[in-house]
């Protein structure tokens, strides 16, 4: 049966993604560039693997972007900074390779070639692994199929299974039994997940619960974050906060009048709101439903900061140390289509809201539970909720403080995840 899998694998479903995947990148600049980037992917992986220590231990880790990449970073850290081994980092997505091309812990940073029996086979036998990490869920058959058939250990990390995930699907079931029986081990955020795996039957597989990286990166990056100063402290004195981050349209269109009806009650309150995407026309139509109702500047004028009531972030990679300045945080994505991150803002111990939008992560979920996560319907509720966190101090430090106990009780998953790894 594995057989069968892999003929119509590679007869049927490889040329159709490739074929797929050229007519996109017709329209889509991302999937140009992917494409681009893959073209002398072979002699500059040559020269880059006659640059390391052949004696040394080489661990390859893959990531489809750069959301994955994030929570295979702790792992990565700790592994060069406790022990003398070689890392490759792969990427599937150009939004992951271009922005993680300067990663300073990564031996080799590299595109995947495109899935296929001889790229896969030539891409191991250049980079010569002595295990393979896939972060989540971006797990390539070919590539699985060479490791296991080289004897190299591969490890699936930060794997989840959704009770109604189309992997479970009959024909879908099948297909993915056989992929994931060449794993070596399975590690999963959660039982729940764990059960997930093992309802497929796999053979020889060993399936860890261990728990999610993204505490431990979360974690990590606040630390880091106590030195950072990108806003004068003294602008949040006798002031309330909410940082609104990664928000779309959908989330704006609750959010900004909701704050703005706040903004009659709490003369002190102060939003920090920082776009999903900072384009120019979005910046500006920011401030246009702002302007005459509140006032407003942008993070990159912040040194001209002269009482205004919102600070609109204007680029991108600070939200993370952002968070820090909260009392009150509010996720975007969440009356869009998905949810962004919760634990970026949950770290610091503060109350997390967000909308319906959360199906995706189980993290909001696991916070709405604990009582440090507030999901809101509306506006209306939104409202309500942030005038009632705002007006009681009791209240906001209580869900602040569940908050903060969530992500801290979950931190030490890399070090679960390094023993695992060492234990082949």
């Amino acid at each position: 049966m594995k057989k069968f899998w892999q003929i119509i694998y590679n007869v049927f479903f490889v040329p159709l993604l490739y074929l797929t995947l050229i007519f996109i990148s017709l329209f889509k600049k991302k999937i140009r560039t992917g494409i681009a980037g893959r073209k002398r992917i072979f002699e500059d992986l040559i020269l880059s693997r006659l640059t390391l220590d052949l004696s040394k231990k080489v661990i390859w880790f893959h990531s489809s972007s750069l959301g994955e990449f994030e929570q295979a970073k702790p792992i990565i850290e700790k592994l060069k900074k406790e022990t003398d081994v070689k890392i490759v980092v792969s990427f599937f997505s150009p939004s992951g390779y271009e922005n993680s091309k300067k990663y300073p812990y990564a031996d080799i940073i590299t595109y995947l070639p495109f899935d296929s029996r001889w790229r896969a086979k030539r891409f191991i036998e250049i980079i010569s692994p002595n295990m393979a990490v896939f972060m989540r869920y971006d797990i390539w058959p070919n590539y699985i199929w060479a490791l296991k058939k080289k004897k190299i250990p591969c490890l699936l990390v930060d794997a989840t299974m959704k009770k109604n995930s189309p992997r479970k699907l009959p024909l879908v079931r099948s297909f993915h039994k056989y992929l994931y029986e060449d794993f070596t081990k399975i590690l999963t955020v959660s039982e729940e997940d764990g059960e997930g795996f093992k309802s497929f039957k796999c053979k020889n597989v060993q399936i860890r619960v261990v728990g999610d990286t993204r505490f431990d990166r979360v974690y990590s990056r606040s630390v880091a974050s106590k030195g950072s100063k990108i806003i004068n402290s003294e602008i949040f004195k006798d002031r309330r906060v909410l940082v609104a981050g990664s928000t779309w349209q959908h989330d704006e269109d609750v959010i900004i009048p909701s704050f703005l009806k706040l903004l009659r009650f709490e003369k002190k309150a102060l939003m920090i709101i920082a776009p999903h995407e900072p384009t120019i026309l979005h910046l500006e139509k920011l401030e246009q439903e702002f302007a005459g109702e509140a006032t407003s500047i942008r993070l990159s004028h912040i040194n001209n900061y002269n009482n205004q009531q919102i600070i609109i972030v204007d680029s991108i990679g600070v939200l993370s140390i952002l968070y820090s300045y909260a009392d009150t945080a509010f996720i975007g994505g969440s009356f869009k289509i998905n949810v962004h991150n919760v634990l970026e803002a949950a770290v610091y111990g503060v109350p997390v809201l967000f909308g319906p939008k959360i199906d995706n992560s189980q993290e909001a979920k696991k916070l709405v539970e604990v009582g440090g996560g507030i999901m809101v319907k509306d506006k209306k509720e939104f409202y309500r909720v942030i005038r009632k966190l705002f007006s009681d101090e009791k209240l906001l430090n209580e869900c602040g403080r569940k908050s903060y106990d969530f992500v801290h009780k979950n931190i030490g998953t890399t070090d679960r995840i390094i023993k695992e790894i060492f234990s082949e």
